[in-house]
């Protein structure tokens, strides 16, 4: 087997909500995998100080900030990256948001602002780079697009999350109408559907771990090094193959341990 098959050296990646949480755990990852790594999200500062810490062990992480909720931020951030580099090889789609509210009370606001982000940016982000993408692509090298869905896209969540839950499920089918297409062009592309990770996003993993570790049939949340792994094998040698699939990243919630 080659040293080389996990490796990321010499590589591009852009990671959008890549400040904190998974996208930050991806982020780390790739740099350690040798990737030269950007990341985006929509406050500057955090942006920024996120990158600083992220170069610090000796890698090149560059802040990006951007708000690609619309499809207008979408083009600015790829016009971003292309004042720095000619070619993007991997892009993970990460940045998100959630809105929990009953049913009865759940906002159209909490609808738009989700379903926009969650499921409409990916497609508009990955269209606008898709030059940059495009640009060194080859069949024996292609480019790799990674969206970050959820578990809660694969099997319905208790919580009143509606909008997010939808949104999940849609990018995974989405990425596997992308994947028919955009393997035309050497883009390969693919999913990931974490469980519970802590993060700003699941305060609950972040802040009441063991009571989640004892619903998963692990017995654990995830860690850093569980995103890591599957991000990159994604994205290196490794999974060149792997096209228009999602994985599942949740200690067997989703397909080991029925109505959770």
């Amino acid at each position: 087997m080659s040293t080389e098959l996990f490796s990321l050296k010499g590589r591009t990646a852009l990671i959008t909500g890549g400040s904190r949480g998974i996208g930050k755990m991806i982020a780390a990852g790739f740099i350690a995998a040798g990737a030269k790594v950007y990341i985006s999200s929509r406050k500057a500062a955090v942006c920024d100080a996120a990158a600083e810490e992220l170069s610090a062990g000796g890698g090149e992480c560059i802040s990006l900030p951007q708000d690609v909720s619309t499809v207008e931020g979408c083009r600015l951030l790829a016009e971003a990256y292309g004042r720095h580099e000619d070619h993007l090889d991997i892009l993970v789609n990460n940045a998100g948001a959630a809105w929990l509210a009953e049913f009865d009370a759940f906002p159209e606001k909490g609808w738009d602002k989700v379903m926009e982000l969650n499921l409409k940016s990916p497609f508009f982000l990955t269209q606008a780079l898709a030059p940059a993408l495009r640009a060194q692509a080859t069949h024996e090298k292609p480019s790799k697009v990674i969206n970050v869905a959820s578990i809660d896209g694969i099997r319905p969540n208790p919580q009143e999350t509606y909008s997010y839950q939808a949104s999940k499920s849609g990018l995974i089918h989405l990425t596997r109408r992308m994947a028919a297409r955009l393997i035309e062009d050497h883009i390969a592309v693919t999913a990931i559907a974490p469980g519970a990770f802590a993060s700003e996003m699941n305060i609950t993993a972040r802040d009441e771990s063991e009571a989640v570790a004892a619903r998963i049939p692990s017995r654990r949340i995830g860690t850093d090094e569980d995103m890591q792994g599957v991000a990159i094998y994604l994205a290196s040698r490794a999974g060149d193959y792997a096209v228009g699939i999602t994985i599942a990243v949740d200690g067997g919630v989703a397909f080991a341990q029925a109505g959770f």
